[in-house]
């Protein structure tokens, strides 16, 4: 049994949106009279949704659901307009890309960000590429780490769980790998420290895209010269 196929997290892994993120969210914040935060600290505030992305960032004693939803709000209508402006895939992601189109590797992206700002981004940026699903934020349906959309995304592509690689750069990716069944490795180049990454069950942490080529048709209990272990 070897490795067959790619799960992708989108921001942190394949796309840098840090900067239109953290712009976007600190203008409805300034809007409001509320501090803005450096672009930084949205490291650990994204990965996990809209909502918790606004609840992460507003001051302790403003957090509540009201406010909250009018932050979302905002920041969905800064956001349509502003999230292409800084956002670049991360250096060396097209090579890989590429090269896994010409070994025809089968692969998908599964995203926290909203739907509407998912495929979009995985259109412009990876124009053409044949993923087998795109899938964001959807109303309804519950969002990492729930494995419900890698398990949707198994089953698209038709594969056991244990052969798809998901490559994610926080440990809310690396835990929906696990509870999915899929395997774990880490983006070193991507949001969140190594240490996250480990203690939430990466495999492999791999420092650069051109790594994960050499993983895919591998043995998963071997992994012989691929990544750094994580254990």
């Amino acid at each position: 049994m070897g490795l067959k196929a790619v799960i992708f997290d989108l921001d942190g892994t394949l796309l840098d949106t840090l900067e239109d993120i953290a712009d976007s969210l600190n203008r409805v914040f300034a809007a409001r009279g509320l501090p803005p935060h450096p672009v930084d600290a949205y490291r650990y505030f994204v990965g996990s949704g809209a909502e918790e992305l606004a609840w992460r960032a507003l001051p302790e004693g403003e957090r509540n659901e009201k406010t909250v939803r009018e932050l979302v709000e905002g920041f969905r209508s800064e956001y349509s307009s502003g999230w292409d402006v800084k956002t670049r895939p991360y250096p060396g992601v097209m090579e890989m890309m590429e090269r896994l189109r010409r070994e025809k590797i089968p692969s998908a992206v599964l995203s926290n960000k909203p739907g509407e700002f998912t495929v979009p981004a995985v259109g412009k940026y990876f124009p053409g590429y044949p993923f087998a699903a795109v899938i964001g934020q959807r109303e309804g349906i519950p969002i990492k780490p729930d494995p419900a959309g890698a398990v949707e995304i198994g089953r698209i592509l038709g594969l056991p769980a244990r052969e798809i690689v998901f490559l994610g750069d926080t440990g809310v990716d690396m835990e929906t790998a696990r509870r999915a069944g899929n395997f774990p490795v880490g983006a070193g180049w991507g949001f969140r420290p190594e240490e996250e990454l480990r203690e939430h069950g990466a495999e492999i942490i791999i420092e650069r895209p051109g790594e994960l080529p050499g993983l895919l048709g591998s043995d998963p209990t071997v992994r012989a010269g691929a990544g750094r272990q994580a254990r």
